[in-house]
C-alpha cells in the first residue's frame, strides 16, 4: 500500500489555507463536490506540486439492499481519472431504501446511517463492493461510520464485521478514529477491542475529525476541535501498526490555519507515541522469543516448535471468533469468542436459535433463518429483500415519521431524526444560499417543518425547489416582498432553462432588499 503520509481534507472554504500548510503530503476531496472537467484552481495546483488528491465518496450506498448505481460508478471513476489518485474511498453505509426491490416509496436520507452487523447485511455488502471494485480503475477502501442508534438482535461485533468484510472482498479499509470514539459513546462498544479484531494490513489510511455531545449522545459533527479520547485512539491504532496514510477533516465552523496547523500537530504527536509503543512491544516480543528459544532443547529449535518459529512484528492476532464453515453458500453458525464451538445465532429480532449440533438437520435448519426473523432463503435476493425491508422501516421512521420498527431505541432514534433534519435544512442552505437570504430569520423553523411531512427524495438540489414550492402553495412567506422573490426563484430554477447567467448579482440584489427591510 502506497505510503500516503499526513493529511487533511480539502474544502473549498480552506482551500487557499491548505495550500500554504506545510507538511502536508495528501488531501482527500469529497468526490461528488468536485467536477472531473473543471477541477478548482487549487486542486489542480496541489497537483502539479505532486501532492496526491483522494477522492472520497459519500452517496454509493454500499451498505444498502439495491446494487450500486452504474452512473454513480462511473461519475466516481472519471473523479478518480481527472485526479490522478492512488486509490478511491466510500462508506459502509446506506443512505436510500425503498424503491422497487421493497414496493415502498424511495426514500433518501441525506446521511450515512449504519448497516445492521448480520449475515444478511455482509453478503449483500460484499457483492456490493465487489461490483464497485470491478467498476473502478484504482482499489477501494470503506470506511467505518459513526453511528447514533443500534440495529438490535446485530450477530457480529464491528471488527468481526470489518474483518469478514476484507477477508471476502480484499477491500481496503479506511478506519476512522473518530468515528471508533463515537460508537463508544453512543453504543458501548470498546474501541481497543474493535481495534484488536481488524485485519491491521488491511488499513488505507485513518480519518481524524472531533465532535460535540449533546442529547445525550456524541454527535460527529467535524465541526469541532479534535478531543484526546480521539487523539488516544489513534495512539492505540499506531502502537499496533503504522498507518499508511492520516488525515485531518473538518466540514464545517473553519478555524484559522494556525488552529488547523495545531491539530495536525497533536495528530502527529499522537502517532509518535503510538510508534514508541509499538517498538517497545516488538522488543519485547522478540526478547522473549529469544528467551524461550535457548532454553528449549536441541530437538525443539531444530523442529521449530518454539512459538512456530520467529514472530511477525507487523501481524496482529485476530479474535477467535469465526464462521462454522468457510463455504458462503452454506449455512453459517458463529464461534463465540473463545470457545472453539458453535454457540447462540441470534436474528435481528433478538430471537436466539441455539447451538447447532453436526448432523442435525433441524438445528441447520434453524441456523439458516435470515436477519429480521424471516426464513434464509436460497440466492443473495432473499437477503436483499430482508435487508431492504428492514432498511426502508427505519428510514421512514427517520424522515417520513412512521412507527420506530420493533426493537429500536425510540428515544435514540428520535435523536437521529432531528440530527437528518438539521442537516438536511443546512445542506440546502448551501445548496441554494437564496432561500435564507430571501427568508431570513424564518428560513431554519420553515424548512424543518416542511421535513416533517416531506422526506427527501431526489437530492438536496430537488429538494430546495420541494421547500419553495411547499412554502408558495400555503401563501408563504407573509411578507409580500420575499413571496415575490422565492416565486421569481423558483421560477427560474423549475424551468426548461435558467433565465440569467449570473446568480450572484441575483443574490446580492436580493440581499440588499431584506437588509433594507430591516
Amino acid at each position: 500500500m502506497e505510503r500516503l503520509g499526513t493529511g487533511i481534507g480539502w474544502r473549498p472554504e480552506i482551500a487557499d489555507a491548505v495550500e500554504r500548510m506545510p507538511g502536508i503530503d495528501w488531501v482527500e476531496a469529497v468526490a461528488e463536490n468536485v467536477c472531473p472537467g473543471h477541477l478548482p484552481d487549487s486542486l489542480r495546483r496541489l497537483r502539479e506540486r505532486g501532492v496526491t488528491v483522494v477522492p472520497h465518496g459519500v452517496s454509493l450506498g454500499l451498505g444498502g439492499a439495491d446494487r450500486p448505481d452504474a452512473g454513480r460508478l462511473t461519475a466516481l471513476a472519471e473523479r478518480v481519472q481527472a485526479l490522478g489518485s492512488p486509490l478511491v474511498t466510500e462508506h459502509i453505509a446506506f443512505v436510500r431504501a425503498g424503491g422497487s426491490l421493497t414496493a415502498s416509496p424511495h426514500l433518501e436520507a441525506g446521511h450515512l446511517l449504519p448497516v445492521p452487523r448480520t449475515r444478511d447485511a455482509l453478503d449483500v455488502l460484499c457483492e456490493n463492493v465487489r461490483i464497485a471494485q470491478d467498476s473502478l480503475p484504482v482499489p477501494l477502501a470503506v470506511e467505518n461510520i459513526a453511528a447514533l442508534i443500534c440495529w438490535p438482535g446485530e450477530e457480529m461485533t464491528e471488527g468481526q464485521f470489518l474483518y469478514d468484510l476484507a477477508d471476502r472482498t480484499g477491500v481496503r479499509l479506511l478506519i476512522d478514529v473518530a468515528n471508533l470514539h463515537t460508537n463508544h459513546v453512543n453504543r458501548g462498544e470498546d474501541p481497543a477491542k474493535a481495534l484488536a479484531e481488524l485485519p491491521l494490513e488491511a488499513i488505507a489510511y485513518v480519518h481524524v475529525a472531533g465532535g460535540f455531545a449533546r442529547d445525550g449522545v456524541w454527535h460527529d459533527s467535524h465541526a469541532h476541535p479534535v478531543p484526546r479520547p480521539v487523539l488516544d485512539i489513534l495512539t492505540d491504532l499506531a502502537s499496533r501498526v503504522s498507518p499508511p496514510g492520516v488525515l485531518l477533516e473538518r466540514d464545517e465552523n473553519f478555524p484559522g490555519p494556525a488552529e488547523l496547523e495545531g491539530e495536525l500537530t497533536s495528530i502527529r504527536r499522537a502517532l509518535e507515541a503510538g510508534a514508541v509503543e509499538r517498538v517497545k512491544a516488538e522488543f519485547r516480543s522478540t526478547l522473549g522469543w529469544a528467551t524461550r528459544r535457548a532454553q528449549a532443547g536441541p530437538a525443539e529449535r531444530a523442529a521449530g516448535d518454539v512459538l512456530g518459529g520467529r514472530p511477525e512484528t507487523e501481524r496482529h492476532a485476530r479474535t477467535p471468533v469465526r464462521a462454522a464453515t468457510d463455504r458462503q453458500d452454506e449455512p453459517r453458525a458463529v464461534l463465540m469468542e473463545g470457545t472453539g464451538r458453535p454457540d447462540e445465532v441470534r436474528g435481528v429480532g433478538g430471537e436466539v436459535f441455539g447451538a447447532v449440533p453436526q448432523g442435525d438437520e433441524t438445528g441447520a435448519a434453524e441456523a439458516t433463518r435470515g436477519a429480521f426473523g424471516l426464513p434464509h432463503q436460497a440466492g443473495d435476493d432473499g437477503a436483499r429483500q430482508r435487508l431492504g425491508l428492514a432498511q426502508a422501516a427505519l428510514l421512514s421512521a427517520l424522515v417520513a415519521g412512521t412507527p420506530v420498527p420493533e426493537g429500536f431505541d425510540r428515544v435514540r432514534v428520535g435523536v437521529q431524526a432531528r440530527a437528518l433534519a438539521a442537516k438536511r435544512a443546512d445542506v440546502v442552505a448551501k445548496v441554494a444560499p437564496e432561500l435564507p437570504v430571501i427568508l431570513g430569520d424564518e428560513y431554519r423553523t420553515a424548512f424543518l417543518g416542511y421535513a416533517q411531512a416531506q422526506p427527501m427524495t431526489a437530492g438536496y438540489r430537488r429538494d430546495a425547489l420541494t421547500f419553495a414550492e411547499h412554502l408558495l402553495s400555503a401563501g408563504r412567506p407573509g411578507d409580500a416582498q420575499a413571496r415575490r422573490e422565492l416565486r421569481a426563484w423558483w421560477l427560474e430554477r423549475s424551468g426548461p432553462k435558467p433565465r440569467s447567467r449570473r446568480p450572484a448579482h441575483r443574490l446580492a440584489r436580493a440581499t440588499r432588499r431584506v437588509l433594507s427591510r430591516r
